[in-house]
């Protein structure tokens, strides 16, 4: 698990169009990168349209926005383009980066346990380092939180 201020572990994934983005690629940039379950589900797909909705905000804020789960590009291709999502996602099968984060646990739902993808949400600054970092993610207020932290 990495704590506030320190740097964000390294990554390199594919977007939704095949193409590879790093954590080298994006230094020099602000980013969020947000982890959620799984593409075409009720909350993920609130969460998705939120963050698109509210992209033109994190553009004034110099921050780039990432969605990641373990879906596959393929997956993240049409969930994006039915979405008409303006911001990638970001393909992590083997649950990489969702590990080396701690946010790839054992959850339940209906009764039932398996390994996902804990909702939640990472700011990183331009120099790779984590500056912010919202658990257990709650879909309805997350846009206000991140935009409050940044304009602090």
């Amino acid at each position: 698990m990495v704590q506030i201020g320190e740097k964000f572990p390294k990554f390199e994934m594919k977007n939704q169009n095949g193409e590879l983005i790093s954590s080298d690629t994006l230094k020099g940039s602000k980013y969020i990168i947000y982890f959620y379950p799984r593409d075409n589900t009720p909350t993920c797909t609130t969460e998705a349209c939120d963050f698109r909705d509210n992209l033109e905000l994190f553009n004034q804020l110099n921050t780039k926005v990432f969605g990641v789960s373990g879906d596959s590009e393929k997956k993240h291709f049409n969930f994006s383009n039915k979405l008409e999502l303006n911001f990638d996602l970001l393909v992590d099968e083997d649950y990489e980066l969702s590990k080396a984060l701690g946010v790839y646990q054992l959850k339940k739902s209906f009764g039932k346990e398996s390994m996902g993808i804990v909702r939640t949400t990472f700011v990183v600054d331009e120099e790779g380092k984590l500056i912010h970092q919202i658990d257990k993610v709650k879909v309805k207020t997350q846009i206000e939180e991140l935009k409050n932290f940044l304009e602090e």
